[in-house]
């Protein structure tokens, strides 16, 4: 598995709280029966990638998502629609 400071945009300063809380969102993704899972933290916010065939899966537990990524303490969860892609954190570099 990629290190966790993967999920961050460069620049952004790295705790290990923001750390933490990345593995635990992963974690509780995987616990969920996704396998390839990519939490991506845009400051307190979640860019969450899977695969898109497991997309239509993932909105059937949206709520409990939600619920658990705001009780991690990210203030806005989203859905990449392009899905799971390695590196994607180099695709736009300022």
């Amino acid at each position: 598995m990629a290190c966790l400071s993967s999920r961050f945009p460069y620049g952004q300063r790295i705790t290990t709280d923001a750390l933490v809380r990345v593995g635990k969102a992963e974690t509780f993704l995987h616990a969920h029966g996704f396998r390839v899972v990519r939490v991506r933290d845009h400051a307190g916010i979640a860019r969450i990638e899977i695969t898109p065939v497991e997309m239509a899966k993932f909105m059937e537990i949206r709520e409990e998502v939600l619920a658990k990524f705001k009780e991690l303490g990210f203030s806005y969860i989203t859905l990449d629609l392009q899905g799971f892609r390695s590196g994607s954190m180099d695709e736009v570099r300022a």
